[in-house]
């Protein structure tokens, strides 16, 4: 097999990514408006309510609390709009290079209370999220050498009836087939990147500082991703959900085309088929 996928191939790979998380990016627009709109409404109370009290403290106190209340409104207002044009048009506008923080940090968490309180499930608006993370990862444009990056695995990949622990050892698996890990570790090792699998996110946390990457692939489910991405922050996480035919956390899958497709995207190719020469040369 190539090491490397052709033009095509990954224009392929690329449009399976695109198929999933359907719908998705649009609920994140929904809820990104209506959480500006409740902040938006709950200063304006904040202001209007203390209004006639705050003059017996001094003339200019209702001044002052309007144009900090004017100050949030207008970052509101500046975020969500600079959150938005990235969405549309994939690249950061308005400085919104910055504002992946803005979204992991403040909008997540009053998204998935909002979105709770109209009946959205948390895992629609943590899905939603991951895409939206997923396309401002890739709006950075920047790319990184097989050395800096990690392929952060969840420990359902492994099928429940090995007997082998591969929490601290990934190389420890036999490669018999019956599970997505044999083809991972071979992905990682065709590319020249870490390799790892965590049970928990202290375990994970201690992995990226043994590690220190410069970019994780993580497959996990809506909520470990979700959490993974809000942890590590500013590191960028691409997060790549995995398959659950028999449930959470038993047995899952994942799409070696999706892993291989965002590899390749973020992969400089010209240090990686370096260190693939130095690596074939070690061999012979």
């Amino acid at each position: 097999m190539e090491p490397f996928t052709t033009d095509y191939q990954s224009q392929n790979l690329a449009a399976e990514i695109e198929k999933t998380f359907q719908n998705k990016k649009r609920l994140f627009i929904g809820l990104l408006c209506g959480t500006s709109l409740v902040i938006i409404l709950f200063m304006a109370v904040f202001w209007v309510i203390p209004y006639i009290g705050l003059t017996n403290i001094h003339p200019y106190s209702p001044w002052i609390l309007g144009f900090f209340v004017l100050a949030v409104v207008c970052f509101v207002l500046w975020t969500t709009i600079a959150l938005l044009l990235n969405i549309i048009f994939k690249r950061p506008i308005l400085f919104s290079r910055n504002l992946r923080g803005v979204a992991i940090k403040i909008y997540l968490p009053l998204m998935t209370m909002i979105g709770s309180l109209i009946g959205i499930s948390k895992e629609r608006v943590r899905g939603s999220f991951i895409r939206v993370n997923n396309e401002m990862v890739r709006a950075e444009g920047r790319y990184y050498k097989p050395g800096e990056i990690l392929l952060l695995l969840p420990h359902c990949l492994q099928s429940s009836t090995c007997k082998y622990r591969l929490t601290y050892d990934i190389y420890n698996c036999r490669r018999c087939g019956n599970c997505p890990i044999s083809d991972l570790i071979s992905i990682s090792e065709r590319y020249g990147i870490h390799i790892a699998i965590a049970t928990g996110g202290t375990i994970a946390r201690r992995i990226v500082v043994q590690t220190q990457p410069k970019l994780i692939l993580a497959v996990a489910c809506e909520r470990d991703l979700s959490s993974g991405i809000q942890d590590t922050y500013p590191l960028p996480v691409y997060g790549i959900l995995n398959e659950r035919p028999y449930g959470p956390c038993l047995d899952t899958k994942v799409s070696l085309n999706q892993m291989e497709a965002a590899l390749t995207h973020f992969l400089d190719t010209e240090s990686s088929k370096q260190d693939l020469d130095q690596m074939e040369s070690w061999k012979n």
